[in-house]
């Protein structure tokens, strides 16, 4: 049976491995300020509501957008970011709720 803080310790690492990425920490540090970082003219929504389409997160980025899709599924199971579809497109945003959640964690486990 897993225990309480065995869990919450689990937790904090799938964080840390997601994080561990420079790659997926650089994608984190973007999506803070959408408007700076990406063409967000060219979206199709607003990226404070919904996100940035993961086209513009892939030009950005200069990966294949398969690695794009694989960084941004890591930091969704870490519980940084949320998806949503709009039509046949994949927006990111993050999940500020949960990044609070996983600061106060990392305080009260320290």
């Amino acid at each position: 049976m897993t225990t309480r803080t065995e869990a919450s310790s689990d937790a904090l690492l799938d964080v840390f491995k997601a994080l561990a990425n420079p790659v997926r920490l650089q994608l984190l540090q973007w999506l803070r300020d959408p408007e700076a970082h990406f063409p967000v003219e060219d979206g199709i929504a607003d990226p404070h509501e919904v996100g940035v389409c993961v086209s513009h997160i892939q030009a950005k980025t200069g990966l294949a957008q398969s690695t794009v899709s694989a960084y941004m599924a890591s930091l969704e199971r870490a519980g940084l970011v949320r998806s949503t579809r709009i039509g046949k497109w994949t927006h990111y945003k993050r999940d500020e709720e949960s990044i609070a959640r996983f600061v106060a964690a990392l305080g009260h486990a320290l």
